[in-house]
């Protein structure tokens, strides 16, 4: 079996967060490439989301990147696709990305849970995000533990509460992690709002300034902070 070290994270003087590590355990007791971790990962059933949604939605990108970014799941676009990132949310983390003066071709973009989950519209053909139950994130967490042991990025940003969950193990309030530089094994980690919290904002000025909010964490993970 092969496992993840244990995960202590300094969130400044006073406070501490200790991760609860995933259990990364092969039956030939090697570690995968990642096109061998994408390809198990398509026929994925530890847990039931595989019954409902189209395919895995593996992460993609730039193998040796600096900066991996880890989203909550995949929505109805990404789960069309089969890519990460490629709906409204998408779209405004390239903007923020822009912003940032970070070229998204040199970032990893991954998803703490890889299969969406959802429930019809019944006023529509809609098919609407429903959140996953910590059972569902932690099962998950087999295949980002394996991401990111591979790539071992220099810095890893949650997008979200549930990217911190996969990543992290914890349910500490996002507010209380964001802005602060953690450490993971020698890997940066940071928490920020995941894109479509931005634009669930209900009005232009919160959205304004949450994305102003994204930007920043973006910069001060790449260390292109102005």
């Amino acid at each position: 079996m092969l496992n993840a070290p244990a995960y202590a994270l300094a969130a400044g003087r006073e406070n501490r967060v200790i991760a609860r590590p995933p259990q990364l355990a092969r039956p030939e007791g090697h570690a995968p490439t990642l096109a061998q971790l994408r390809a198990e990962a398509a026929s994925c059933t530890r847990c039931r989301l595989y019954e409902r949604a189209t395919q895995t939605v593996f992460g993609e990108g730039r193998g040796a990147a600096p900066l991996m970014l880890v989203g909550e799941q995949a929505g109805d676009r990404e789960d069309r696709l089969g890519r990460p990132f490629v709906g409204p949310a998408g779209h405004l983390l390239q903007a923020a990305l822009e912003e940032a003066g970070i070229d998204r071709s040199q970032v990893y973009l991954t998803n703490a849970v890889k299969h969406f989950k959802w429930r019809p519209d019944p006023r529509s053909r809609r098919r609407l995000h429903s959140r996953p139950s910590a059972s569902e994130i932690d099962a998950c967490r087999h295949w980002l533990g394996w991401e990111i042991r591979l790539l071992r990025p220099r810095t890893i940003v949650c997008l979200g509460a549930i990217a911190v969950r996969g990543v992290l193990g914890v349910t500490t309030p996002l507010r209380q992690l964001r802005g602060t530089v953690l450490e993971l094994e020698g890997t940066r980690v940071l928490v920020s709002l995941h894109p479509a919290a931005v634009l669930r904002l209900p009005d232009e000025e919160a959205r304004s300034i949450a994305f102003a909010e994204l930007v920043e964490d973006l910069r001060l993970a790449a260390g292109t902070e102005t």
